[in-house]
């Protein structure tokens, strides 16, 4: 199995370096030395050896689901997290995390709201940390308005690191709930001072279309608007393949499962490829 083989691999590694240190000492000892070399590396020696104790501890505790990722086994995975998060209370953000991505895996879009639900009334704060794929089950499973507001309620709430994606998401929202004056203020917002790059695009794309053709824009501030935030992202990111690079980790989000295709329209219609609309 590939995880037993990284973990055996990772093992015989350690103990060579701690070997190296132990006994590499008594080798090269000299009684014209002016250091001990064991003393130097007894630090190292320590934190290698806690290091090695650690990961063995998660290896072993964890053995049975690094087996069922492994596998993708994931109705089994399902009910091997269930057991640990839902059954046993054990809402921790990784296997809360690990458990909401498994159900949307197989579509499970009510299985991702009943499990916000109950970390709602126990832990709270994991909602707001997981805002982005809460929201995010929603719209895939076609509750435009139930994300409408849960982006709505939320969005200022969210951790700093995704607050600009979800106040994206509150402007995607809107759009398919078709209130699109009030998406087009949002992404006209986040097209000026987004710091975001890709966050910059989207709204910019967004503003050109769909929105220019539903919403009238006689003195072209829509089209403005758009036009500037085009011209920021491409003043930082000059080239397709910068780009790329910015979107390559987000596109590996469980959250951008419900914009990918507008990704890729985005960085056609920044750089002009052939085909982009």
């Amino acid at each position: 199995m590939r995880f037993n083989f990284i973990f055996i691999l990772f093992c015989f590694t350690m103990l060579f370096l701690l070997g190296v240190l132990i006994f590499l000492p008594s080798i090269l000892a000299h009684p014209s030395y002016p250091w001990n070399l064991r003393q130097l590396n007894l630090p190292l020696i320590i934190f290698l050896s806690l290091v090695l104790i650690g990961t063995s501890c998660f290896f072993v505790l964890n053995r049975r689901l690094l087996y069922l990722l492994e596998r993708e086994d994931w109705p089994a995975l399902i009910i091997y997290l269930e057991n640990r998060v839902i059954r046993r209370g054990r809402y921790s953000p990784f296997l809360l995390r690990l458990l909401a991505n498994t159900y949307l895996v197989l579509s499970d879009f009510m299985a991702v709201m009943g499990l916000e639900n109950k970390c709602a009334l126990t832990r709270p704060s994991l909602v707001d940390a997981n805002l982005l794929l809460f929201g995010t089950a929603r719209i895939l499973g076609k509750d435009y308005a139930g994300a409408l507001h849960f982006f709505e309620t939320r969005k200022e709430r969210a951790p700093q690191g995704i607050r600009e994606w979800a106040r994206w998401y509150h402007g995607f929202a809107l759009l398919l709930n078709r209130q699109y004056e009030q998406a087009r203020e949002v992404f006209s917002v986040l097209a000026r001072f987004s710091r975001n790059r890709v966050i910059t695009a989207l709204s910019a794309y967004f503003l050109f279309n769909p929105l220019s053709r539903f919403l009238p824009d006689p003195e072209n501030e829509l089209m403005d608007t758009s036009d500037l935030g085009k011209e920021r992202v491409l003043k930082a990111l000059p080239r397709f393949n910068d780009w790329m690079r910015q979107v390559n980790p987000i596109s590996r989000e469980i959250f951008a499962a419900a914009i990918y295709k507008y990704i890729g329209e985005t960085g056609n219609w920044l750089y002009e490829i052939p085909g982009a609309r």
